[in-house]
């Protein structure tokens, strides 16, 4: 492992098991589920990376990704926590609230997401690639991922009812600002390949 890759390691390893300490200490088990959802993927990751070879931009974004949801359930902000502050007050309606942590953090790592899926797909293409289907097939991957990450939501409300998940405006919201994250990451993905373009031209 490169010298970033175990700062990484060491970094993840300490939130992970600080915020386990955490959310056992105040029997919050919906986010304890999340916790071992994250473990689950953190060891696939590590175990394949030296096949997946993911840049440093995906292992920050994946690091911080896994910070911001685990401090978003628990760090408390007046009477509710992280997830639940309204960032910008764009809208502010019942239950439709616009900008809150939560949202940022689902169009930030789903985002990352699709940044993933890119960068697995991308060996496979060549210079006769359609890239106007691609890009919008890299998205929906993030998007779906995103999708898949609202079953989880729902088995943690089946298994721990009294969770504070939300109802249909939140489910609704979070696919949205995934979707958000999507084509953000797309862009930027689309922009750096054209600047790469324009290097290897001159």
């Amino acid at each position: 492992m490169k010298k970033g890759e175990w700062f990484l390691l060491i970094f993840n390893i300490l939130v992970v098991a600080g915020f386990t300490i955490y959310y056992g200490s105040i029997r919050n088990y919906e986010f304890l589920i999340y916790i071992g959802v994250i473990l689950f993927f953190f060891i696939l990751i590590l175990a394949t990376l030296k096949k997946s070879k993911f840049d440093y931009l995906i292992l920050i974004g994946l690091s911080l990704w896994a910070f911001f949801h685990m401090a978003g359930g628990g760090v408390r902000v007046g009477d509710g926590v992280l997830y639940s502050v309204q960032l910008i007050p764009i809208i502010n309606s019942g239950e439709l609230i616009i900008l809150k942590f939560d949202q940022f953090v689902h169009a930030f790592g789903f985002g990352v997401s699709t940044l993933i899926a890119w960068h697995l797909i991308k060996p496979y293409l060549n210079e006769k690639t359609n890239y106007k289907i691609v890009y919008p097939l890299v998205a929906l991957i993030g998007m779906g991922l995103g999708a898949l990450n609202e079953v989880i939501e729902f088995t943690a409300v089946v298994l721990v009812p009294e969770t504070g998940v939300g109802g249909y405006y939140n489910t609704a919201l979070d696919l949205v600002f995934n979707m958000f994250g999507a084509v953000i990451a797309i862009a930027i993905v689309y922009f750096r390949r054209k600047q790469k373009l324009k290097e290897l031209r001159k």
